[in-house]
């Protein structure tokens, strides 16, 4: 399958990366406003390549995306100094527009795969403006955050995290929740595992784990500028579950039309992700704090998008 990458920056660049390593794409096409910035990454990732896979790792315009199964958008602009993120989201809205006509012109019958921040807000747009099936117009939303959460689970039970069930709902953002009540390690409920294995999962556990599942990309970017490598991965998951039809289950975000009573908006739950996009959508069993809070998120989100003109 061929894949297309609409930004080369950071994240777009690492999501090449992690996908030519795991061999997910027979192509990869980078493009970007910079031609010489989408050149480089793509002639550096394809001489990674004869280690890895036959994935073959080029650059070029919109045109080159032509047939592409998936296109990945990474495209934005960054936030000037007083800027509000109403007028951030505004500008990346136009640039969104240039993006998605140019790929809607060359390869219409494409899943669009969004990468831009704010995720959620940015796959509204992104929906919006293509008029593509919600199922087609995907959100990486809290897979990362999902991936954190099981990766702090895991060294705290001392087990895999790939073995850790556990979701983040919601935001990808300060309003996420973390659902501890229907979190599982193999089948056992969390606190049951951590009172076998013992580490209990105990309130102060709970805290550290949330502040550092929340919080974890202010460390990242205060010690680096920003985070790619983890989302870079993450990306080229959710691809490598197309490419295969694998019927996978990631917290990703689409337009959703109900959540909590909440109409049309696009935030994070376990979905089943596959050839086609989005097949089904799992709600999980929360308690009634964690209702109140993805009512919260999904509130937050709706509103932010009411206050812009598309």
């Amino acid at each position: 399958m061929k894949v297309g990458i609409v930004g080369s920056g950071m994240v777009g660049s690492a999501a090449a990366y992690a996908m030519g390593l795991r061999g997910v794409a027979s192509e990869i096409v980078l493009v970007d406003l910079d031609p010489a910035l989408a050149e480089a990454h793509a002639l550096d990732i394809a001489h990674a390549m004869p280690f890895a896979s036959g994935t073959a790792v080029t650059s070029g315009d919109y045109d080159r995306l032509r047939n592409a199964g998936v296109v990945i958008i990474a495209a934005g602009v960054a936030q000037r100094p007083g800027e509000t993120r109403i007028d951030l989201l505004g500008r990346n809205a136009t640039v969104f527009r240039e993006v998605i006509a140019e790929i809607m012109r060359v390869c219409p019958d494409a899943i669009l795969l969004i990468a831009s921040n704010p995720v959620d807000i940015m796959t509204q747009i992104a929906r919006t403006i293509s008029g593509l099936p919600a199922r087609r117009v995907i959100g990486s939303g809290t897979i990362l955050d999902t991936a954190r959460f099981r990766s702090l689970l895991g060294a705290h039970l001392n087990v895999s995290p790939r073995s850790v069930h556990a979701y983040v709902l919601g935001e990808h953002g300060d309003s996420q929740v973390l659902a501890w009540s229907c979190a599982r390690v193999g089948s056992v409920p969390l606190a049951g595992f951590g009172a076998q294995v013992g580490a209990p999962i105990t309130e102060a556990v709970q805290a550290e784990i949330d502040n550092k599942t929340r919080n974890a990309a202010y460390t990242i970017v205060k010690g680096k500028g920003s985070t790619y490598y983890g989302i870079g991965a993450g990306l080229a998951r959710i691809v490598g579950a197309i490419r295969q039809d694998e019927h996978a289950v990631f917290t990703v975000s689409i337009v959703t039309e109900n959540v909590e009573g909440v109409r049309d908006v696009a935030l994070s739950v376990p979905r089943v992700v596959g050839r086609r996009g989005i097949t089904a959508e799992l709600f999980p069993d929360l308690d009634a704090q964690e209702h109140a809070a993805l009512y919260r998120s999904a509130s937050l989100l709706h509103g932010l998008l009411d206050s812009m003109t598309l």
